[in-house]
């Protein structure tokens, strides 16, 4: 089991890492291409992982978005035979258009164990931090 969690705090780590980096490339390579995603910001799920890469560019044209750090704590990971939930509380620096902004939110992310072993991310859920 603890193989199993590492393999799992792992591959958040990644994906944590390269969302920190605002490296589009890297972050989105960690979802699988039909994962879904749902956010306290949007009235409405993104059911796929293009639709969030579209949000994703919106987002930077219109409002000037980046990501300029973020931080994960309060982590958990519960394994249940290919699938693993991770949960943790994150709290990100941004920018909008120049100006600065803190979130601080948490966020559950569903893990699916790949044919290769590999962990990659089908679902994301990101709440305000209550």
């Amino acid at each position: 089991m603890q193989d199993l969690e590492q393999s799992v705090l792992s591959a958040a780590d990644r994906l944590v890492a390269a969302f920190a980096r605002h490296d589009r490339t890297s972050y989105f390579s960690a979802f699988a291409p039909d994962a879904t995603f749902i956010f306290h910001t949007l009235d409405r799920p993104l059911l796929s992982r293009a639709a969030y890469e579209a949000e994703w560019a919106l987002w930077e044209e219109r409002d000037g978005f980046r990501v300029r750090a973020c931080r994960s704590s309060e982590r958990h990971v519960q394994a249940v035979g290919d699938v693993a939930v991770f949960t943790h509380r994150v709290e990100t620096e941004l920018e909008f258009n120049g100006e600065p902004a803190t979130a601080d939110e948490r966020e559950t992310i569903v893990f699916r164990r790949a044919s290769t072993g590999d962990w990659i991310a089908v679902h994301e859920h990101l709440s305000r931090q209550s």
